[in-house]
């Protein structure tokens, strides 16, 4: 029975132990109390106008009532903001500026007990704003098919770039699926499927502020696109260009409309040379091109990741050199390269690999590139580490001249 009792006796101090503990956790976490006292003042500002911001330093009274020091400003909008900075600090950033005018900044100090002192007064300007920098940069070009809108966000800002159609009402309201919502420096929008008829666009850029820019309004066209037909097609070898292997696989295979062996473009590595290798071929007609369609060959009607090119360029030429020179009678229409969507080394293709692989890839001509008749292909680099290049099928789309 003691040996109980004593147990007891022992569970219950524990008991107190614990709870005179937490008694006194809960007393060291209590308000600091009733104290009104208004903190000091910050002194010494200096103001650093910056894009669409201002940054503001001080120096930090040396009062241990000091908790941290508030900002408030109005901006253009109407709306009063404010921002706080702490003790362990001398600088404040004032943002969401839409102009270059001069605002007037209160900075107060604030104590332990949100008492604040009277307001230092700053005037401040800001530099040109991100988002205004972006709609400066608009730049919106008829596509095949589309448009193109590009735009630069040097300062990485969220902005919006909304784009307005014309609605029933013949009143322009905002199209969500063709707006921009980025952070990236270079913007790029890329609308297709689109009727090549004359269409009327507003756009005007918005930042996270609520602030927005002037709008442009602009007529676009897109470009009809067709694909140019392979039936004209004709080999057209030039000095420089590769071989094909001997048996079979000659050029002329690379648009007959077949899949698989031998009826594919296939070059020779060995006497074609380790250097970049190169085919050319006359459309027959010339015209501006859109797009490139290539669909690699499978070898072992699977694996698409060992001749596939990786790394290449297509030239276009309406008169190219005899001598077979890469001079200015070419012109570069793009430089690509193709990456394997699972990142699986060489020799190892995932079923997604295949079924993307098998669809082919479509390569982008920029619009602005000129007219061509005759396409060169020159690989830099292949799947298999070498420079020979392997084409199943090739489609050339884009404005054939009538």
């Amino acid at each position: 029975m003691k040996i109980f009792q004593n147990k007891m006796y022992i569970v219950l101090f524990l008991a107190l132990l614990i709870g005179t503990s937490c008694q006194k956790e809960v007393e060291f976490r209590a308000p600091a109390g009733s104290d009104s006292s208004v903190p000091s003042q910050i002194s010494n500002t200096k103001a650093i106008s910056l894009p669409g911001k201002v940054k503001i330093t001080y120096r930090v009274p040396a009062d241990e009532n000091l908790l941290y020091v508030k900002a408030e400003y109005q901006l253009k909008s109407g709306v009063l903001y404010e921002t706080k900075s702490s003790i362990y600090t001398d600088t404040i950033t004032i943002e969401g500026f839409a102009d270059t005018l001069e605002h007037e900044v209160k900075l107060y100090s604030v104590s332990k007990n949100e008492v604040a002192s009277a307001p230092v007064i700053v005037k401040v300007r800001a530099l040109e704003a991100p988002f205004v920098k972006v709609f400066k940069s608009i730049v919106i070009q008829n596509a095949f098919g589309g448009y193109n809108l590009q735009a630069q966000n040097a300062a990485k800002d969220n902005i919006a770039i909304l784009v307005m159609k014309r609605n029933d009402f013949n009143e322009f309201e905002v199209d969500n699926h063709k707006s921009v919502r980025t952070r990236v420096e270079d913007i790029i929008s890329k609308i297709r499927g689109l009727d090549t008829i004359n269409q009327e666009l507003a756009v005007f850029v918005k930042d996270k502020w609520g602030n927005s820019s002037d709008t442009i309004y602009t007529s676009i066209k897109p470009i009809f696109e067709q694909e140019f037909p392979a039936q004209n097609f004709r080999g057209f070898r030039l000095p420089g260009d590769a071989p094909q292997v001997y048996n079979g696989a000659r050029l002329e295979y690379a648009w007959d409309g077949r899949l698989g062996w031998p009826w594919t473009s296939f070059t020779h590595q060995i006497d074609g040379g380790p250097n970049p290798h190169m085919i050319t071929f006359d459309m027959g007609t010339k015209g501006k091109i859109s797009r490139v369609y290539i669909r690699p060959f499978p070898e072992g009607n699977r694996w698409y990741y060992l001749t596939t090119m990786k790394r290449f360029e297509i030239y276009g030429s309406l008169s190219p050199s005899a001598n077979g020179d890469l001079d200015n009678s070419w012109t570069l229409l793009g430089s690509f390269e193709n990456k394997k969507p699972s990142g699986l080394p060489y020799g190892n293709d995932s079923a997604d690999d295949q079924a993307i692989a098998s669809a082919g890839f479509n390569y982008e001509i920029d619009v602005t590139k000129p007219e061509a008749r005759y396409i060169r292909i020159r690989c830099l680099e292949n799947f298999a580490g070498g420079t020979a290049q392997s084409i199943n099928e090739i489609k050339i789309y884009g404005s054939p001249t009538k």
